[in-house]
């Protein structure tokens, strides 16, 4: 007989969010529920009305670990609502600032996920924070390339956080020419540092990959061959930098994206009848804790072609490098792969990017209510965002970021796996929950649950 068990934060990713899981006798997952229930913020809502150059600053307020992303993804947006194309160098300023934000986040996910993994021809779980050798130069070698990836992107973009620098038709200014020689002279330093940790990071991984168990709260737990494993598409518009409406073959496609509310795709209400107090960290729900994910989700369910896909590192190089490894250890070597690809992407940039050029549009139109789109690929995958400008100011503002896009297949691809290993599974995909948070319920006993509407 099927019983369901809660894990009530997930932890080791931004924001807030749990697992409701439906498991059989032998505690395999039936069927998996990843909700959001990180409160919502309204940064839709109080876009509308504002000016289009206040709007890609309100949304990188989102969050604070991708703000990159979605400051660009905002202001192209604005820019493909008023049909508007940038100058060349204000183009490789923000491919520059992409790539810092890439490869910053990926180091960021190795602090996070190391903790999963052992240390090859050990038994020994890995510590990111062991004063120990070798686990100290490589935690050592991380934040290096944390640091320089921030350091690039505060160099471009104004600020590594939320980038000032950028504004709709372009850039505020272009860098010296001393500025672009660090720019390039930290992006040779980081590449080297970048192999290593690629390499060593793969290594950790196939290491994983063989294991038949994994140590969870003091138990043994079989790790399946097929960990992760799903059949969603795939969806990403350009291995580096994004697409828009403005492009002269737009790689992502309104007409093929709908949105289901979180009724029609989660399960609805049920009590938690399997606990365990060993679970890290502090247990899992207890028994009797009623839940309903239909109506906690604080996300929609966006769909491409019908069907939900996942988006990111392995969706982008799925398309663009013809990849082809499933599952969860999938997932990570793919990310591991893009260490050097967003270097190389800058580097190029770099050696294009002219000082002394231009880098703001002569004439920027103050829009007339056309619906304008840019999907820029964040570090977690693809990042949508819509708008309609009117005389300058938003008329309508939405965001189809890469948690949610994700939400619906990673809940998928829990099915079959052991409820101990659901958050290798969650952490596979870097989740962004913040980001994701778009909804929330109206009205509990009507059932209402408040939706967005591709106008």
């Amino acid at each position: 007989m099927s019983k369901i068990v809660e894990i009530s934060p997930t932890t080791r990713h931004e924001g807030h969010s749990k697992l409701v899981l439906k498991v059989d006798d032998q505690g395999i997952i039936e069927r998996g529920d990843w909700l959001s229930i990180t409160p919502v913020r309204g940064v839709e809502k109080l876009a509308i009305g504002k000016t289009m150059e206040q709007v890609p600053k309100i949304a990188s307020r989102v969050c604070g670990i991708c703000p990159i992303a979605h400051t660009l993804a905002a202001t192209e947006a604005m820019e493909a609502s008023i049909g508007v194309h940038i100058p060349k160098d204000a183009k490789h300023l923000r491919v520059i600032l992409q790539c810092a934000n890439r490869l910053h986040s990926i180091a960021l996910h190795n602090i996070l996920i190391l903790p999963d993994f052992y240390l090859p021809g050990t038994e020994k779980k890995i510590n990111p924070f062991s004063p120990e050798e070798p686990v100290r130069s490589v935690a050592k070698r991380i934040q290096r390339l944390r640091e320089i990836g921030q350091t690039i992107g505060q160099i471009a973009g104004g600020e590594a956080i939320h980038p000032s620098n950028t504004r709709v038709g372009g850039m505020y200014r272009n860098v010296s020419p001393l500025a672009k020689k660090k720019m390039y002279d930290l992006a040779k330093e980081g590449l080297v540092l970048a192999h290593e940790q690629m390499d060593l990071m793969i290594a950790i991984i196939r290491n994983m990959q063989k294991r038949d168990w994994t140590e969870v709260g003091g138990k043994q737990i079989p790790l399946p061959k097929t960990l992760g494993y799903h059949n969603q598409g795939y969806m990403a518009v350009d291995p580096v930098y994004g697409s828009s409406s403005l492009d002269e073959c737009p790689r992502w496609d309104p007409t093929r994206f709908m949105e289901t509310r979180p009724w029609d795709w989660y399960m609805g209400e049920g009590e938690v009848t399997l606990a365990d107090a060993s679970y890290p960290i502090g247990g899992t729900s207890p028994v009797g804790t009623k839940v309903n994910p239909q109506m906690e989700a604080c996300t929609g369910v966006p769909m491409y072609d019908g069907q939900p896909v996942e988006v990111g590192p392995r969706a982008r190089l799925v398309n663009f490098k013809n990849y082809d490894e499933k599952g969860t250890w999938g997932q990570h070597v793919a990310r591991q792969l893009e260490y050097t690809d967003s270097l190389y992407a800058m580097i190029k940039a770099i050696d294009e990017l002219n000082p002394d050029g231009k880098v703001l549009a002569d004439h920027i139109p103050q829009g007339d209510g056309t619906l304008g789109w840019a999907a820029n690929e964040a570090p977690r995958g693809t990042d949508v965002h819509l708008s309609k400008v009117k005389d300058g100011r938003v008329q309508y503002f939405s965001m189809l970021v890469p948690t949610t896009w994700n939400f619906a297949t990673c809940s998928r691809a829990l099915t079959g796996a052991p409820w101990q290993v659901a958050e290798l599974v969650v952490r596979g995909y870097d989740p962004c929950v913040s980001c994701a948070t778009h909804m929330i319920v109206v009205d509990d006993e009507k059932r209402i649950v408040a939706q967005k509407l591709i106008q």
